[in-house]
C-alpha cells in the first residue's frame, strides 16, 4: 500500500482546518485540536500557514473570567479571499462578494427585463456588477472565483446551460461566456439554483446535521436540490432534480418547456398569480401582494394559495416516496405558501405518502432565507480553495 507523502498530508490537514472555520466560523485552537485529533503544535503550525496565506487570522480573546491562558481564536479575515456569487432569477440578478464563512461582504441586485435577456447580455451584466461589488470590500481582499446559480439544467462539468425555459436559453455555454469577459485567471463555475441552495443549507442552514435533504425552490420555475447520504445527487450529467417539469396531467396547462401539465404549471408563481385572478407579470411585488391579500383574508388570494399548497403537498409526497428524505426545505415563494396554508399542504402530503417515510420527514423553511442559492454559488466558487488552500494565489 502506498504511503502518503508528508506534503500531501499537510495539504489535507490544511484543507480540513480551513473547512472547519469555513463551516462553523470562529473556533479556538483547543476546539480545532479536539475536532481534528491533532496535537497542539501541529494545529499551531497549520494555523500559521493559513494565516501566512492570507486565509485566516488568529487572536487572543480579551475579557472574560476564565483562569489561565486563554486559547487563541482562529477565524476568517476581512482582507482575505472572497467569492463572487451570482444568483440569476427571471425577475432579477443578485451579485455579492462572499467571504470565508459565508459572510456577505457586499451585494448588488439588478432588475431583469420583463422580456428574457440573451445569455450574452446577462454575462456582461455579471462581469460589470462583479467589479462594483469588488470595490466595496477591503482593498487588500482578492476574488478567488465566480460562482453562478441558474434556474435551469446545467452541465456540471462544462458550465453549459442546457435548458432554462423561463430564460428561453438552450445550449448556452454560459460559463465560458462569463470567463471570456472576466479578469484572466478568475475561475468561473455554474450550477443549478436548487442544487446550489441545498448545498448551502446543508453546510450552514436548515439542512445542517441531516444527511438526507430535499430543497424545493419556488420561483417562476420549480426545482429540487437533493442530498442523499450526505452527498449531492446530481445525476449522470448534472440534470437531476428537475421536479418542475414532471408531467402530472398530460392534458393540463401548457408549460414553457413545451409539454402540458408539468408540476410548475400548478405550483409555480405564474400559476399562483393566475389562480388569484391577477394579470400583471410575475415580480417580487406582485407575488408579495397575493400573499399579503391572502393573509388579510381576501378569498380569491387565499383560495389561490391553498390550491398551490395542496398541489405542492402532492409533489412533496412523490419526492418522499422516492427519496425518503429526513427534511424537505421549502424555499422561494414556497416559504410563504407553507406559512399561509400549512394545513392544506400537510393534508395532501398525508394522503399521498406511502409507509413510514411520512412519519419521519420534516417540512422546514430555509434558515438562509432568499440567500440559499446565492450562498450555494459562493460554495461552488470556494470549492477549489477549500480542497487545497495552497492554490489560493
Amino acid at each position: 500500500m502506498p504511503v502518503a507523502r508528508p506534503d500531501a498530508i499537510r495539504r489535507h490537514n490544511l484543507a480540513l482546518l480551513l473547512g472547519q472555520v469555513h463551516r462553523d466560523g470562529e473556533l479556538t485552537r483547543a476546539e480545532l485540536t479536539q475536532r481534528l485529533d491533532l496535537n497542539r503544535s501541529t494545529i499551531g503550525s497549520l494555523v500559521a500557514d493559513l494565516t501566512e496565506l492570507g486565509l485566516l487570522e488568529e487572536w487572543v480573546p480579551s475579557g472574560g473570567d476564565r483562569a489561565g491562558r486563554p486559547s487563541h481564536v482562529v477565524g476568517p479575515r476581512q482582507d482575505g479571499p472572497y467569492a463572487i456569487a451570482v444568483d440569476i432569477d427571471v425577475t432579477h440578478l443578485t451579485i455579492a462578494a462572499v467571504g470565508i464563512g459565508g459572510h456577505v461582504l457586499s451585494r448588488h441586485t439588478l432588475p431583469m427585463d420583463p422580456t428574457p435577456s440573451p445569455a450574452e447580455l446577462v454575462a456582461k451584466h455579471i462581469v460589470a456588477a462583479a467589479a462594483n461589488v469588488g470595490v466595496e470590500v477591503d482593498e487588500r481582499a482578492w476574488p478567488i472565483g465566480i460562482g453562478i446559480s441558474v434556474p435551469g439544467t446545467v452541465d456540471w462539468h462544462s458550465g453549459t446551460v442546457e435548458f432554462a425555459p423561463n430564460l428561453t436559453w438552450r445550449h448556452e455555454e454560459f460559463g465560458a461566456m462569463v470567463a471570456a469577459l472576466a479578469p484572466p485567471g478568475l475561475r468561473v463555475v455554474v450550477g443549478n439554483d436548487a442544487d446550489l441552495a441545498v448545498i448551502a443549507e446543508h453546510v450552514r442552514g436548515g439542512g445542517r446535521g441531516s444527511d438526507d435533504v430535499v430543497y424545493l425552490i419556488g420561483r417562476i420555475g420549480v426545482g429540487a436540490g437533493i442530498i442523499v447520504n450526505g452527498t449531492p445527487l446530481r445525476g449522470h450529467d448534472g440534470y437531476a432534480g428537475e421536479v418542475g417539469h414532471n408531467v402530472v396531467d398530460a392534458s393540463g396547462p401548457q408549460c414553457h418547456c413545451g409539454k402540458r401539465g408539468c408540476v410548475e404549471t400548478y405550483v409555480g408563481e405564474n400559476a399562483l398569480l393566475e389562480l388569484a385572478g391577477r394579470t400583471e407579470p410575475v415580480t417580487a411585488g406582485s407575488i408579495a401582494a397575493v400573499f399579503a391579500d391572502a393573509a388579510a383574508g381576501d378569498e380569491r388570494a387565499s383560495s389561490a394559495v391553498r390550491a398551490v399548497a395542496a398541489a405542492l403537498g402532492r409533489t412533496i409526497a412523490s419526492l418522499v416516496n422516492v427519496l425518503n428524505p429526513e427534511r424537505v426545505l421549502l424555499g422561494g415563494s414556497f416559504t410563504e405558501v407553507f406559512r399561509l396554508a400549512e394545513k392544506e399542504m400537510m393534508e395532501a402530503l398525508d394522503s399521498h405518502t406511502m409507509g413510514d417515510s411520512r412519519n419521519t420527514v420534516q417540512l422546514c423553511t430555509p434558515r438562509l432565507g432568499d440567500d440559499s442559492s446565492l450562498l450555494g454559488a459562493a460554495e461552488l466558487a470556494f470549492g477549489a480553495l477549500l480542497a487545497d488552500p495552497l492554490v489560493t494565489r
